[in-house]
Protein backbone atom coordinates (compact mmCIF):
# COMPACT_ATOMS: atom_id res chain seq x y z
CA UNK A 1 0.00 0.00 0.00
CA UNK A 2 1.45 3.42 -0.69
CA UNK A 3 2.09 6.02 2.09
CA UNK A 4 -0.50 8.55 0.47
CA UNK A 5 -3.01 5.89 1.33
CA UNK A 6 -1.79 5.07 4.43
CA UNK A 7 -2.10 8.48 5.37
CA UNK A 8 -5.76 8.88 4.43
CA UNK A 9 -6.40 5.50 6.37
CA UNK A 10 -5.27 7.13 9.33
CA UNK A 11 -6.55 10.45 9.13
CA UNK A 12 -10.09 8.44 8.30
CA UNK A 13 -9.58 6.44 11.10
CA UNK A 14 -9.44 9.32 13.68
CA UNK A 15 -12.01 11.30 12.27
CA UNK A 16 -13.90 8.16 13.23
CA UNK A 17 -12.81 7.67 16.77
CA UNK A 18 -13.25 11.76 17.00
CA UNK A 19 -16.84 11.64 15.88
CA UNK A 20 -17.93 8.62 17.75
CA UNK A 21 -16.58 10.59 20.88
CA UNK A 22 -18.30 13.95 20.12
CA UNK A 23 -21.62 11.64 19.69
CA UNK A 24 -20.93 9.69 22.83
CA UNK A 25 -20.55 12.97 25.10
CA UNK A 26 -23.32 14.86 23.43
CA UNK A 27 -25.61 11.64 23.92
CA UNK A 28 -24.45 11.90 27.43
CA UNK A 29 -25.45 15.06 28.29
CA UNK A 30 -28.89 15.72 25.93
CA UNK A 31 -30.60 16.24 29.39
CA UNK A 32 -28.19 18.41 30.33
CA UNK A 33 -29.42 21.76 31.83
CA UNK A 34 -27.45 25.24 31.78
CA UNK A 35 -28.20 27.31 34.73
CA UNK A 36 -26.72 30.39 36.49
CA UNK A 37 -25.74 29.59 40.23
CA UNK A 38 -25.04 31.51 43.62
CA UNK A 39 -24.42 31.36 46.85
CA UNK A 40 -26.32 31.38 49.90
CA UNK A 41 -23.89 33.69 52.21
CA UNK A 42 -24.68 35.58 55.42
CA UNK A 43 -25.16 38.91 55.28
CA UNK A 44 -27.11 42.21 56.78
CA UNK A 45 -30.28 43.36 55.30
CA UNK A 46 -32.88 46.22 55.13
CA UNK A 47 -36.12 45.97 54.36
CA UNK A 48 -37.25 49.29 52.74
CA UNK A 49 -40.62 51.05 52.47
CA UNK A 50 -40.54 53.40 48.76
CA UNK A 51 -43.18 55.93 48.83
CA UNK A 52 -43.65 59.61 47.16
CA UNK A 53 -45.99 62.56 48.78
CA UNK A 54 -44.85 66.24 49.42
CA UNK A 55 -43.55 68.61 52.03
CA UNK A 56 -46.00 69.82 54.33
CA UNK A 57 -46.57 71.77 57.66
CA UNK A 58 -47.99 69.66 60.38
CA UNK A 59 -50.27 72.45 60.97
CA UNK A 60 -51.48 75.11 58.94
CA UNK A 61 -54.65 77.35 58.68
CA UNK A 62 -56.39 78.60 55.80
CA UNK A 63 -57.98 82.02 57.23
CA UNK A 64 -60.78 82.58 55.23
CA UNK A 65 -63.30 85.81 55.46
CA UNK A 66 -65.75 85.88 58.18
CA UNK A 67 -67.49 89.48 56.96
CA UNK A 68 -68.37 90.26 53.48
CA UNK A 69 -66.72 93.32 52.01
CA UNK A 70 -63.74 94.72 50.06
CA UNK A 71 -60.08 94.02 51.70
CA UNK A 72 -58.90 97.95 52.64
CA UNK A 73 -55.40 96.57 54.36
CA UNK A 74 -53.05 93.92 54.00
CA UNK A 75 -50.61 93.62 57.04
CA UNK A 76 -48.24 91.06 55.78
CA UNK A 77 -46.77 89.38 52.72
CA UNK A 78 -46.38 86.04 51.61
CA UNK A 79 -43.13 84.31 53.66
CA UNK A 80 -43.86 86.81 57.06
CA UNK A 81 -43.81 85.72 60.27
CA UNK A 82 -46.68 86.18 62.20
CA UNK A 83 -47.67 86.15 65.92
CA UNK A 84 -50.79 84.40 67.76
CA UNK A 85 -54.06 87.06 67.53
CA UNK A 86 -51.63 89.46 65.12
CA UNK A 87 -54.05 91.01 62.69
CA UNK A 88 -52.98 90.08 59.29
CA UNK A 89 -55.84 91.84 56.88
CA UNK A 90 -58.79 94.08 57.20
CA UNK A 91 -62.09 94.22 55.19
CA UNK A 92 -64.13 97.72 55.06
CA UNK A 93 -66.41 98.01 58.18
CA UNK A 94 -68.00 101.82 58.09
CA UNK A 95 -71.19 100.41 58.87
CA UNK A 96 -70.40 98.28 61.66
CA UNK A 97 -67.57 100.57 63.07
CA UNK A 98 -70.81 103.73 63.30
CA UNK A 99 -72.94 100.87 65.28
CA UNK A 100 -70.24 100.30 67.54
CA UNK A 101 -69.91 104.10 68.40
CA UNK A 102 -73.20 104.27 68.60
CA UNK A 103 -73.41 101.31 71.16
CA UNK A 104 -70.75 103.42 73.06
CA UNK A 105 -72.85 106.51 73.38
CA UNK A 106 -75.94 104.25 74.32
CA UNK A 107 -73.90 102.80 77.00
CA UNK A 108 -72.26 105.92 78.53
CA UNK A 109 -76.09 107.71 78.15
CA UNK A 110 -77.06 104.68 80.37
CA UNK A 111 -74.43 105.06 83.19
CA UNK A 112 -75.12 108.54 83.39
CA UNK A 113 -78.57 108.16 84.36
CA UNK A 114 -77.63 104.96 86.32
CA UNK A 115 -74.80 106.36 88.31
CA UNK A 116 -77.36 110.01 88.74
CA UNK A 117 -79.83 107.56 90.09
CA UNK A 118 -77.88 105.84 92.41
CA UNK A 119 -76.56 108.95 93.73
CA UNK A 120 -80.21 109.86 94.85
CA UNK A 121 -80.88 106.75 96.16
CA UNK A 122 -77.49 107.25 98.24
CA UNK A 123 -78.94 110.92 99.52
CA UNK A 124 -82.14 109.14 100.00
CA UNK A 125 -80.94 107.09 102.32
CA UNK A 126 -79.28 109.66 103.77
CA UNK A 127 -81.90 111.53 104.27
CA UNK A 128 -83.62 108.71 105.73
CA UNK A 129 -81.18 107.81 108.21
CA UNK A 130 -81.10 111.91 109.02
CA UNK A 131 -85.16 111.65 109.86
CA UNK A 132 -84.73 108.60 112.05
CA UNK A 133 -82.40 110.69 114.32
CA UNK A 134 -84.88 113.48 114.43
CA UNK A 135 -87.79 111.01 114.97
CA UNK A 136 -85.58 109.98 117.86
CA UNK A 137 -85.11 113.02 118.99
CA UNK A 138 -89.00 114.04 118.91
CA UNK A 139 -89.54 111.15 120.59
CA UNK A 140 -87.45 112.35 123.39
CA UNK A 141 -89.27 115.80 123.78
CA UNK A 142 -92.86 113.74 123.85
CA UNK A 143 -91.30 111.56 126.77
CA UNK A 144 -90.19 115.01 128.54
CA UNK A 145 -92.98 117.19 128.15
CA UNK A 146 -95.02 114.37 129.28
CA UNK A 147 -93.41 113.73 132.12
CA UNK A 148 -93.66 117.66 132.93
CA UNK A 149 -97.67 117.82 132.32
CA UNK A 150 -98.01 114.83 134.72
CA UNK A 151 -95.89 116.58 137.34
CA UNK A 152 -98.05 119.76 136.52
CA UNK A 153 -101.19 117.32 136.96
CA UNK A 154 -100.06 116.91 140.85
CA UNK A 155 -99.67 120.01 141.36
CA UNK A 156 -102.75 121.33 139.65
CA UNK A 157 -104.60 119.08 142.32
CA UNK A 158 -102.85 120.57 145.12
CA UNK A 159 -103.58 124.28 143.71
CA UNK A 160 -99.47 124.80 143.76
CA UNK A 161 -98.96 125.90 140.01
CA UNK A 162 -100.33 128.76 138.61
CA UNK A 163 -102.93 128.61 135.89
CA UNK A 164 -100.88 129.95 132.94
CA UNK A 165 -97.69 127.47 133.61
CA UNK A 166 -100.10 124.43 133.55
CA UNK A 167 -101.47 125.64 130.00
CA UNK A 168 -97.81 125.93 129.08
CA UNK A 169 -97.12 122.57 129.92
CA UNK A 170 -99.79 121.12 128.03
CA UNK A 171 -99.22 123.19 124.86
CA UNK A 172 -95.70 121.83 125.28
CA UNK A 173 -96.49 118.17 125.29
CA UNK A 174 -99.50 118.88 122.32
CA UNK A 175 -96.11 120.77 120.58
CA UNK A 176 -94.12 117.84 120.74
CA UNK A 177 -96.43 115.46 119.40
CA UNK A 178 -97.08 117.58 116.36
CA UNK A 179 -93.55 117.72 115.74
CA UNK A 180 -93.49 113.55 115.97
CA UNK A 181 -96.22 113.08 113.53
CA UNK A 182 -94.53 115.62 110.94
CA UNK A 183 -91.10 113.45 110.95
CA UNK A 184 -92.72 110.84 111.03
CA UNK A 185 -94.60 112.05 107.85
CA UNK A 186 -91.11 113.16 106.61
CA UNK A 187 -89.54 109.73 107.05
CA UNK A 188 -92.57 107.87 104.95
CA UNK A 189 -92.26 110.30 102.07
CA UNK A 190 -88.41 110.29 101.91
CA UNK A 191 -88.64 105.62 102.03
CA UNK A 192 -91.50 106.57 99.69
CA UNK A 193 -89.18 108.36 97.43
CA UNK A 194 -86.55 106.29 97.93
CA UNK A 195 -88.46 103.25 96.43
CA UNK A 196 -89.31 105.08 93.58
CA UNK A 197 -85.45 105.67 92.95
CA UNK A 198 -84.77 102.27 93.33
CA UNK A 199 -87.04 101.09 90.74
CA UNK A 200 -85.45 103.44 88.88
CA UNK A 201 -82.10 102.93 89.38
CA UNK A 202 -82.94 99.04 88.42
CA UNK A 203 -84.27 100.53 85.25
CA UNK A 204 -81.11 102.34 84.07
CA UNK A 205 -79.21 99.26 85.47
CA UNK A 206 -81.17 97.10 82.91
CA UNK A 207 -80.48 99.48 80.57
CA UNK A 208 -76.60 99.64 80.84
CA UNK A 209 -76.67 95.68 80.89
CA UNK A 210 -78.90 95.57 77.77
CA UNK A 211 -76.32 98.33 76.15
CA UNK A 212 -73.70 96.79 77.04
CA UNK A 213 -74.50 93.44 75.68
CA UNK A 214 -75.52 95.52 72.21
CA UNK A 215 -72.13 97.40 72.21
CA UNK A 216 -70.68 93.42 73.13
CA UNK A 217 -72.78 91.74 69.81
CA UNK A 218 -71.50 94.80 67.78
CA UNK A 219 -68.07 94.28 68.48
CA UNK A 220 -68.25 90.60 67.91
CA UNK A 221 -69.51 91.71 64.44
CA UNK A 222 -67.13 94.79 63.94
CA UNK A 223 -64.17 91.93 64.89
CA UNK A 224 -64.97 89.83 61.98
CA UNK A 225 -63.63 92.53 59.61
CA UNK A 226 -60.24 91.53 61.13
CA UNK A 227 -58.66 88.71 59.58
CA UNK A 228 -56.34 87.60 63.08
CA UNK A 229 -53.77 84.92 62.86
CA UNK A 230 -54.96 81.83 65.26
CA UNK A 231 -51.01 80.39 65.44
CA UNK A 232 -47.36 81.75 65.14
CA UNK A 233 -46.54 80.62 61.70
CA UNK A 234 -45.59 82.12 58.52
CA UNK A 235 -47.82 82.99 55.57
CA UNK A 236 -47.39 80.65 52.97
CA UNK A 237 -49.72 81.40 50.37
CA UNK A 238 -51.96 85.02 49.37
CA UNK A 239 -54.19 84.25 46.98
CA UNK A 240 -55.77 88.10 47.42
CA UNK A 241 -54.91 91.80 46.99
CA UNK A 242 -55.94 94.45 48.20
CA UNK A 243 -59.72 96.26 46.89
CA UNK A 244 -61.08 92.52 46.20
CA UNK A 245 -63.89 91.36 47.58
CA UNK A 246 -64.31 88.37 50.08
CA UNK A 247 -67.26 86.54 51.24
CA UNK A 248 -67.61 84.40 53.79
CA UNK A 249 -68.43 80.57 54.36
CA UNK A 250 -68.13 79.39 50.61
CA UNK A 251 -66.34 76.35 50.66
CA UNK A 252 -63.33 75.96 47.99
CA UNK A 253 -63.87 79.46 46.84
CA UNK A 254 -61.01 81.66 46.11
CA UNK A 255 -62.63 84.43 47.62
CA UNK A 256 -63.71 83.52 51.18
CA UNK A 257 -59.81 82.21 51.27
CA UNK A 258 -57.32 85.73 51.97
CA UNK A 259 -54.00 83.64 53.26
CA UNK A 260 -52.63 80.46 55.07
CA UNK A 261 -50.37 80.20 58.02
CA UNK A 262 -48.38 77.57 58.32
CA UNK A 263 -46.89 76.46 61.27
CA UNK A 264 -43.16 75.43 60.25
CA UNK A 265 -41.99 74.61 63.58
CA UNK A 266 -42.79 71.22 62.94
CA UNK A 267 -42.06 70.15 58.66
CA UNK A 268 -43.66 66.93 57.95
CA UNK A 269 -43.05 64.48 54.26
CA UNK A 270 -47.21 63.30 53.70
CA UNK A 271 -46.48 60.12 51.37
CA UNK A 272 -48.57 57.84 50.75
CA UNK A 273 -47.78 53.77 50.83
CA UNK A 274 -49.29 50.88 48.59
CA UNK A 275 -51.65 48.66 50.60
CA UNK A 276 -49.50 45.91 50.07
CA UNK A 277 -46.29 47.43 51.99
CA UNK A 278 -48.72 49.68 54.91
CA UNK A 279 -48.69 46.45 56.87
CA UNK A 280 -44.72 46.51 57.08
CA UNK A 281 -45.06 50.58 58.36
CA UNK A 282 -44.82 51.00 62.06
CA UNK A 283 -44.60 54.32 64.18
CA UNK A 284 -41.45 55.44 64.86
CA UNK A 285 -39.30 53.90 62.29
CA UNK A 286 -36.49 55.50 60.92
CA UNK A 287 -36.94 57.59 57.59
CA UNK A 288 -34.96 58.86 54.75
CA UNK A 289 -36.50 62.00 52.75
CA UNK A 290 -35.05 63.07 49.44
CA UNK A 291 -36.22 66.31 48.18
CA UNK A 292 -36.76 66.51 44.30
CA UNK A 293 -35.40 70.11 44.87
CA UNK A 294 -32.49 69.44 46.72
CA UNK A 295 -31.61 65.66 44.69
CA UNK A 296 -28.30 65.74 46.59
CA UNK A 297 -29.06 65.69 49.80
CA UNK A 298 -31.12 62.99 52.70
CA UNK A 299 -33.28 64.43 55.61
CA UNK A 300 -34.02 61.85 58.22
CA UNK A 301 -36.95 61.53 59.85
CA UNK A 302 -39.37 59.12 61.74
CA UNK A 303 -43.40 58.09 61.11
CA UNK A 304 -45.57 59.88 63.40
CA UNK A 305 -49.11 58.87 61.80
CA UNK A 306 -50.37 55.98 60.14
CA UNK A 307 -54.05 56.38 58.22
CA UNK A 308 -56.45 53.70 58.36
CA UNK A 309 -58.24 54.68 55.79
CA UNK A 310 -57.52 53.23 52.35
CA UNK A 311 -57.16 55.76 49.44
CA UNK A 312 -58.37 55.20 45.63
CA UNK A 313 -54.86 55.72 43.87
CA UNK A 314 -56.70 57.13 40.55
CA UNK A 315 -59.07 59.49 42.45
CA UNK A 316 -57.50 60.58 45.78
CA UNK A 317 -61.03 59.81 47.31
CA UNK A 318 -61.41 57.56 50.33
CA UNK A 319 -62.30 54.34 49.42
CA UNK A 320 -65.63 54.55 51.61
CA UNK A 321 -66.62 57.61 49.86
CA UNK A 322 -66.41 55.44 46.33
CA UNK A 323 -70.29 54.86 45.56
CA UNK A 324 -68.77 51.96 43.71
CA UNK A 325 -66.69 48.25 44.20
CA UNK A 326 -63.27 48.82 43.00
CA UNK A 327 -60.35 46.45 42.69
CA UNK A 328 -57.85 49.29 42.12
CA UNK A 329 -55.01 50.08 43.71
CA UNK A 330 -55.16 51.67 47.12
CA UNK A 331 -52.64 53.51 48.90
CA UNK A 332 -52.16 55.16 52.80
CA UNK A 333 -51.73 58.39 54.28
CA UNK A 334 -48.28 57.93 55.90
CA UNK A 335 -46.97 61.01 57.75
CA UNK A 336 -42.94 61.68 58.51
CA UNK A 337 -41.95 64.17 60.63
CA UNK A 338 -38.08 65.87 59.35
CA UNK A 339 -35.81 65.60 62.43
CA UNK A 340 -33.88 68.98 60.76
CA UNK A 341 -35.80 70.04 58.01
CA UNK A 342 -33.44 73.14 56.48
CA UNK A 343 -34.79 76.45 56.01
CA UNK A 344 -34.86 76.94 52.51
CA UNK A 345 -38.15 74.05 52.79
CA UNK A 346 -40.81 75.15 51.08
CA UNK A 347 -44.62 73.58 51.32
CA UNK A 348 -45.62 72.15 48.56
CA UNK A 349 -42.17 70.56 47.64
CA UNK A 350 -42.70 66.65 45.60
CA UNK A 351 -40.33 64.34 48.00
CA UNK A 352 -39.60 60.48 48.18
CA UNK A 353 -39.05 58.42 51.54
CA UNK A 354 -37.50 55.30 52.01
CA UNK A 355 -38.97 53.98 55.58
CA UNK A 356 -36.77 51.17 57.13
CA UNK A 357 -39.52 48.15 58.08
CA UNK A 358 -36.78 46.16 59.59
CA UNK A 359 -33.09 45.70 59.83
CA UNK A 360 -31.33 42.01 60.27
CA UNK A 361 -27.82 41.19 61.19
CA UNK A 362 -25.80 38.40 60.20
CA UNK A 363 -28.53 36.65 58.13
CA UNK A 364 -28.33 34.18 55.50
CA UNK A 365 -29.99 35.87 52.37
CA UNK A 366 -30.21 34.40 48.56
CA UNK A 367 -31.41 36.85 45.70
CA UNK A 368 -34.96 37.40 44.88
CA UNK A 369 -35.19 35.98 41.69
CA UNK A 370 -33.60 32.45 42.83
CA UNK A 371 -36.74 31.77 44.81
CA UNK A 372 -39.69 30.50 43.23
CA UNK A 373 -42.68 28.63 44.15
CA UNK A 374 -44.04 25.34 42.61
CA UNK A 375 -46.88 22.31 42.81
CA UNK A 376 -45.30 18.88 44.56
CA UNK A 377 -46.39 17.41 41.15
CA UNK A 378 -44.25 19.61 38.96
CA UNK A 379 -41.06 18.93 40.81
CA UNK A 380 -41.01 15.66 40.21
CA UNK A 381 -37.86 13.66 38.59
CA UNK A 382 -38.27 13.71 34.87
CA UNK A 383 -38.75 10.42 33.42
CA UNK A 384 -36.88 9.19 30.59
CA UNK A 385 -37.26 10.78 27.44
CA UNK A 386 -39.22 13.97 29.04
CA UNK A 387 -37.83 17.09 28.37
CA UNK A 388 -36.15 18.14 31.70
CA UNK A 389 -36.84 21.88 31.80
CA UNK A 390 -40.67 21.31 30.62
CA UNK A 391 -43.28 21.85 33.56
CA UNK A 392 -44.80 18.56 34.08
CA UNK A 393 -48.28 17.69 33.19
CA UNK A 394 -49.80 15.64 35.66
CA UNK A 395 -53.52 14.33 34.73
CA UNK A 396 -53.93 13.23 38.48
CA UNK A 397 -56.70 13.33 41.02
CA UNK A 398 -54.36 13.67 43.71
CA UNK A 399 -54.62 16.42 45.69
CA UNK A 400 -51.18 16.51 47.26
CA UNK A 401 -49.48 16.51 43.98
CA UNK A 402 -51.14 19.55 43.45
CA UNK A 403 -49.69 21.29 46.83
CA UNK A 404 -47.73 24.97 46.08
CA UNK A 405 -44.36 24.73 47.72
CA UNK A 406 -42.02 27.86 48.03
CA UNK A 407 -38.60 27.03 48.00
CA UNK A 408 -34.84 27.05 45.87
CA UNK A 409 -33.11 24.89 43.53
CA UNK A 410 -29.60 23.82 44.91
CA UNK A 411 -26.96 22.23 43.04
CA UNK A 412 -25.56 19.01 44.60
CA UNK A 413 -23.48 16.33 43.07
CA UNK A 414 -24.51 17.82 39.57
CA UNK A 415 -27.99 17.80 40.08
CA UNK A 416 -30.81 20.34 40.94
CA UNK A 417 -32.18 19.21 44.49
CA UNK A 418 -35.39 21.86 45.17
CA UNK A 419 -35.07 22.75 48.88
CA UNK A 420 -38.66 24.25 50.59
CA UNK A 421 -37.48 26.89 52.68
CA UNK A 422 -39.49 29.79 54.54
CA UNK A 423 -38.11 33.31 54.28
CA UNK A 424 -38.41 36.42 56.27
CA UNK A 425 -37.98 40.21 55.07
CA UNK A 426 -37.07 41.02 51.99
CA UNK A 427 -34.07 43.81 51.06
CA UNK A 428 -33.66 45.53 47.57
CA UNK A 429 -32.60 42.44 45.76
CA UNK A 430 -31.85 40.27 48.30
CA UNK A 431 -34.31 37.85 50.79
CA UNK A 432 -33.95 36.61 54.01
CA UNK A 433 -34.20 32.60 54.69
CA UNK A 434 -35.21 31.51 57.98
CA UNK A 435 -34.96 27.94 57.20
CA UNK A 436 -33.80 25.24 54.54
CA UNK A 437 -30.57 26.47 53.45
CA UNK A 438 -27.28 27.13 55.02
CA UNK A 439 -24.02 29.56 54.75
CA UNK A 440 -22.46 28.32 51.89
CA UNK A 441 -25.08 26.43 49.71
CA UNK A 442 -25.17 26.60 46.31
CA UNK A 443 -28.36 28.14 44.44
CA UNK A 444 -29.46 28.11 40.86
CA UNK A 445 -30.21 31.82 40.49
CA UNK A 446 -30.99 31.57 36.52
CA UNK A 447 -32.48 31.75 33.81
CA UNK A 448 -36.00 32.84 34.85
CA UNK A 449 -36.92 29.97 32.75
CA UNK A 450 -35.04 27.19 33.81
CA UNK A 451 -36.14 28.26 37.33
CA UNK A 452 -39.57 28.61 36.77
CA UNK A 453 -39.52 24.62 34.42
CA UNK A 454 -36.60 22.70 35.72
CA UNK A 455 -37.36 19.93 37.85
CA UNK A 456 -35.97 17.89 40.77
CA UNK A 457 -33.01 16.20 40.03
CA UNK A 458 -32.31 17.11 37.07
CA UNK A 459 -28.50 16.88 35.88
CA UNK A 460 -27.50 20.86 35.13
CA UNK A 461 -24.17 22.65 33.67
CA UNK A 462 -23.09 25.62 35.63
CA UNK A 463 -22.42 28.24 33.36
CA UNK A 464 -21.75 31.95 35.32
CA UNK A 465 -20.09 33.85 32.52
CA UNK A 466 -20.96 36.88 31.75
CA UNK A 467 -23.02 37.00 27.82
CA UNK A 468 -21.45 39.93 25.43
CA UNK A 469 -23.84 42.40 24.61
CA UNK A 470 -23.39 43.67 20.83
CA UNK A 471 -23.84 47.57 21.02
CA UNK A 472 -24.19 49.01 17.88
CA UNK A 473 -23.56 52.50 17.65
Amino acid sequence: MKPKWKILLAVLVLALIAGGVTASVRWSQRDLVTVQTGLASKSDLTSIVTASGEIKPRNYINIGANAQGRITQILVKEGDHVRKDQVVARIEHIQAQADVTAYKAAVSSAMADSAAAEAGVTAQDDAIQTAVATIEKSKSEVARAKMLLDRADLLQQHQLIAKQDYDTRIADYRSAQATLREDEARLAQVKSQRVQNSAQLNSYQRRVTQSEAGLARISDVLAKFDAVSPIDGVVTNLPVREGETVVPGVQNSAASTIMTIADMSLITAEVKVDETDIVNVQLGQEVAVKIDAMPDKSFAGKVIEIGNTAILRSSGLAASQSTTSSQEAKDFKVVVALTNPPSEIRPGLSCNAKITTAVRHGVVTIPIQALTVRTKGDLEAPKTGTPAVQAAAIPSNDKSLKVELQGVFVVSKGHAEFRKVETGITGATDIEVLSGLNDGDQIITGSYKVIRTIRNETPVKVDNTIPVVDVKT
